[in-house]
């Protein structure tokens, strides 16, 4: 059986062969009243002998992450459209049955705790990745080809961007 526990920030983790650092990112940050402060999400990063890898997990956003993930030769990043979600809404008439407080949570949610295709290419140039890996991919609802995802991703980051599968290897 596993138990988890919540390791905080810092360095988490270190042996012979690897050295993990965490930081708290902005998935649970724009919760209010009660929840607010009630849960935390965090990125890593991941230094082995001969690379540095960063995960962001769902965040949206953060110059914590971005800070975090600086100089790692592999970005796996959290992959989510708000355009095609909200447009995917409006669709199936589920936007205009929402109060104006619900739209704006839910772009809350959407942008705050997410991590949207402009802020992927803004996050790795500012933090000079190597490679960006789009993963935990938001579900398309048109298609399944996320190649334009990675086409957005592209037009702010001039590096390598790989749409995640699985049993990929890097």
């Amino acid at each position: 059986m596993f138990f988890g526990h919540d390791v905080g920030v810092g360095e988490i983790y270190q042996d012979d062969n690897i050295r993990v650092t965490a930081t708290e990112n902005t998935h649970f940050s724009f919760h209010q009243g009660k929840e607010a402060g009630r849960f935390k999400s965090y990125s890593y990063r991941f230094e082995v002998p001969d690379r540095v890898i960063g995960f962001t997990g769902d965040t949206g956003f953060s110059p914590k992450v971005a800070e975090l993930v600086k100089g790692a030769e592999i970005l796996v990043t959290e992959t989510s459209s708000c355009d095609e979600r909200k447009n995917r809404m409006k669709d199936d008439g589920i936007w205009q049955a929402m109060t104006e407080a619900e739209r704006e949570g839910i772009m809350r949610q959407a942008t705050q705790g997410h991590m949207g295709l402009d802020n992927i290419g803004k996050l790795a140039t500012e933090a000079g990745v190597g490679k960006v890996v789009l993963s935990h991919l938001t579900r398309r609802f048109k298609s399944q080809d996320y190649e334009p995802w990675a086409e957005e991703v592209r037009k702010h980051f001039p590096g390598d961007v790989v749409v995640a599968e699985d049993l990929m290897e890097f």
